[in-house]
């Protein structure tokens, strides 16, 4: 196995030690590039090829988050006489970017995994939307990547717009770098490759028709992914389908996704603390220890609220977006409670026409 040609993948020590403890099967490593239902697109050292999961894996995994994703390291075994190569568990994750599932489902979804920087893209013409960008900043920092805001089509809004925006951003306490950009007069695009390393991966996240995949066609130097033009509102029309990892001619890679109608936070106390870290900050200055920050007196945060110091807006979505981890995290653990119940019922009920 050549490591240097794994390495220009993202392979390095941390994924060799890890492999060592989650990895007991013989083979070689490779990582995902996309997923097409039970069917994974796998990178190694001398090919591109797809897989399976074994039959143990599959019947193993108790949730959707435990099997592969884009941008996983997975072990797998393949023959060169082999139509399909067999995937046998994965290498521990180093950074994740998790949503919960779309719709009533309490079930968690990973979107990407082994990220370096997220990239949350929104266009400054009709997407820019300050609480939905707090959302994906919480889920980018609990999941352990970098995140960096992307801010495009700058050529449809007037100069003041977009200042007053940066502003907006500014004053919520957001520390995260924001990059601008435009298709229409490239202004940006060479920032914006200067930020991107060789050996790191970076995923583009957002709403449709933010111009991810026409950022991500420009990187490659040629339409590789499929855009429509824009509507009659200037904005861009939803095309991506798939999740898909691409190494650029430089070694970057990249990450496409399709836009997103929902992000639901699920489990991401971490998170959350994080992009709040002025709210927490202030919350050790509270005359109770266990401050909910609603209506206890000598709330700090309340009186930081109340004085200016903080916006309402910026103090209202820190509690929507508690309640909402906290009650997603709390039907979570009480489904996985009742999976694994039901997984020893099914065992038990095995054993015992085995002794029939």
């Amino acid at each position: 196995m050549s490591n240097s040609k794994l390495e220009a993948l993202g392979w390095d020590d941390w994924f060799a030690e890890h492999a060592k403890i989650d990895c007991h099967s013989a083979g070689t490593y490779g990582r995902v590039a996309a997923v097409d239902r039970e069917l994974f697109l796998l990178i190694n050292e001398s090919e591109v090829f797809r897989a399976k999961l074994s039959g143990k894996y599959r019947h193993g995994s108790v949730s959707s988050s435990q099997l592969p994703c884009v941008g996983d390291w997975v072990c797998v075994e393949k023959a060169p006489a082999d139509q399909f190569g067999v995937v046998h568990c994965i290498v521990g994750r180093r950074t994740s970017l998790r949503r919960k599932m779309a719709g009533a489902s309490v079930d968690e979804q990973m979107v990407a995994a082994n990220v370096d920087v997220v990239f949350i893209v929104q266009s400054c013409h009709y997407d820019f939307n300050l609480k939905r960008l707090e959302r994906y900043l919480v889920m980018v920092m609990d999941g352990g990547a970098v995140p960096h805001i992307l801010l495009t089509k700058t050529d449809l809004v007037e100069p003041e717009v977009l200042s007053a925006q940066l502003a907006q951003i500014r004053s919520a306490g957001i520390d995260a770098p924001v990059l601008t950009l435009s298709h229409v007069t490239k202004e940006g695009i060479d920032e914006l490759q200067r930020v991107l390393l060789p050996r790191n991966t970076y995923c583009f996240v957002g709403s449709s028709g933010v111009g991810k995949s026409t950022i991500i066609n420009e990187l490659i130097g040629h339409a590789a992914l499929e855009t429509h033009g824009v509507s009659g509102t200037g904005e861009g029309r939803h095309t991506t389908v798939r999740r898909e990892l691409i190494v650029l001619a430089n070694g970057v890679m990249v990450i496409d996704n399709p836009g997103m109608r929902e992000f639901g936070i699920l489990g991401a106390g971490g998170g959350i603390e994080a992009s709040y870290s002025d709210i927490v900050s202030l919350s050790s200055q509270c005359h109770f220890r266990d401050c909910t920050h609603t209506n206890e007196p000598g709330c700090a945060v309340l009186k930081a609220m109340e004085s200016g110091r903080i916006s309402a807006d910026h103090y209202d979505n820190f509690l929507k977006l508690r309640r909402e981890s906290e009650h997603h995290q709390a039907s979570y653990a009480e489904k996985r409670k009742k999976d694994k119940e039901f997984g020893r019922y099914i065992k038990s009920a095995k054993k015992d026409l085995k002794g029939e």
